[in-house]
């Protein structure tokens, strides 16, 4: 391990550590003040969500523009700083911290007859809170995350998640991911999977929010072959009326059928175009809770 990836793995243990023994008002507030310090420093990230944002808020002004950017980093923030703090939840705070809504009721119902089902989900919200939540209330998890530099933090997140109950799977340097997917949805698992950008050759051409993108197969492709339920999920944040506090809000998107008719490869791009076209209007409603820091747009010049 370098002397840099050393210094960064001991300050996130510390941060993690100091985070869940602070007050949740004095955590989150630290947590806006680095927001707010990232939003007046800029920076490549913050000016690709600037570029994210601006393309799916046109109307935006400049200065409306920049407050939402600086909205979308609090929000950001928001998601880390609930992550750090998610080994002090209990099933009871993680079920109270969720509301759910849309076709909660279909998907529920398909996991309890102990069939399959996948999730596309974007970069919105706080999804670790619902993997979590899941699995003490809904069905045990099974899913997919990049990988992190430097190793060692993204080892100790893999092992926070998965004592939550969750299986992860990494992205690179193990195992091809999909035969594993696919097993675990011939046991009847739950498959949630941030499906929203996937700028490689492997992914399927896409529009959203009116312009062109690329977004993985993976959902779409398992449910075409294996016969799995397939559901766009979108979270954000609320304010939990009469409370300064916030909560998740997951909303279960209509069932993607697949297509009568068409090539296997254009099913997929038609299923999964539906899943987008699902989650483009979350973004657009909810713009500031899509973390959205990487380039996602096909127009965008790579940085």
């Amino acid at each position: 391990m370098s002397p840099r990836d050393r210094a960064e793995t001991l300050a996130y243990r510390a941060g993690w550590s100091l985070v869940q023994r602070l007050p949740a008002r004095a955590a989150y507030g630290v947590f806006d003040k680095v927001a707010e310090r990232m939003h007046r420093r800029g920076g490549r990230s913050v000016e690709q969500l600037r570029s994210n944002y601006a393309r799916v808020r046109p109307e935006l002004s400049a200065s409306e523009l920049d407050a939402l950017v600086l909205a979308g980093l609090k929000s950001y923030l928001r998601y880390w700083c609930d992550a750090f703090r998610l080994p002090r939840q209990t099933p009871q705070t993680l079920d109270r911290g969720i509301r759910l809504t849309g076709y909660d009721a279909e998907a529920r119902a398909i996991v309890e007859c102990g069939e399959p089902l996948v999730l596309f989900l974007g970069h919105l919200g706080n999804w670790d809170h619902c993997g979590a939540w899941a699995t003490h209330f809904f069905a045990p998890v099974t899913t997919v995350a990049e990988r992190l530099k430097p190793e060692a933090v993204f080892d100790a997140f893999v092992a926070f998640r998965e004592s939550l109950g969750m299986r992860i799977l990494p992205l690179t340097g193990g195992p091809d991911v999909y035969p594993q997917l696919r097993e675990a949805i011939s046991r009847g698992g739950f498959v949630p999977l941030l499906s929203d950008r996937d700028l490689t050759s492997r992914g399927v051409a896409v529009t959203l929010c009116g312009h062109p993108a690329r977004a993985a197969v993976g959902p779409a492709r398992l449910a075409l072959e294996t016969g799995a339920a397939l559901f766009p999920l979108a979270v954000t944040y609320e304010r939990v009326p009469g409370s300064v506090e916030h909560r998740v809000v997951a909303r279960f998107g209509a069932r993607v059928v697949p297509p009568v008719d068409g090539s296997a490869a254009e099913k997929v791009r038609r299923m999964t175009q539906q899943c987008v076209d699902d989650l483009g209007e979350t973004i657009r409603e909810h713009t500031e809770d899509w973390h959205m820091m990487q380039r996602v747009f096909t127009g965008d010049a790579a940085r």
